[in-house]
């Protein structure tokens, strides 16, 4: 427990977080569209930015996890409880804060099961695509020089120009 406790730096930690989350939030809604619009550097641009906004929001983190590990000397009582030993004032915004958190975090996670619903969708529309038009193949993939491949849709790119 390297850090002590400070109400203030822990509001502007939580704070800083939700901010991270809504701008996370904002760039993952634009690597969707992109997704869906199939702009691929945008998705490359707008990915690289959700990855250092990530790298910055797991700094904020730590620093709130060793804030709140300087109230329990245990490390193992619920947030709430914590909240409970502050004075009334720190202990209600701090719970404000904290919930305003989860709700950016429950946004974030919807967005991100319904694209990876979109993709696996699209995945699985395209394997069945390539098994109609080629149902030689029997399910299976080859790459130019004959190989065998797996069916990872993940890289996959039609010439559709004949």
């Amino acid at each position: 427990m390297d850090e002590n406790w400070n109400f203030d730096k822990c509001a502007a930690v939580l704070a800083g977080e939700i901010e991270l989350l809504k701008k996370i939030s904002a760039a993952q809604s634009v690597v969707r569209q992109a997704v869906l619009n199939r702009e691929w550097v945008e998705f490359d641009a707008e990915t690289a930015e959700v990855n250092r906004l990530g790298e910055e929001f797991a700094v904020l983190e730590d620093a709130r996890i060793r804030l709140f590990a300087a109230l329990d000397d245990s490390g193992e009582k619920p947030f709430y409880y914590l909240l409970a030993r502050l004075p009334e004032t720190e202990g209600r915004e701090l719970s404000r804060l904290y919930r305003e958190l989860q709700m950016e975090t429950m946004k974030m996670r919807s967005l991100n099961e319904s694209l990876l619903i979109y993709i696996n969708e699209a995945k699985t529309m395209t394997a069945a695509y390539i098994e109609a038009v080629c149902p030689g193949r029997g399910g299976k993939l080859y790459t130019r020089k004959g190989r065998r491949v797996l069916q990872d849709m993940s890289s996959m790119v039609f010439n559709n120009h004949f």
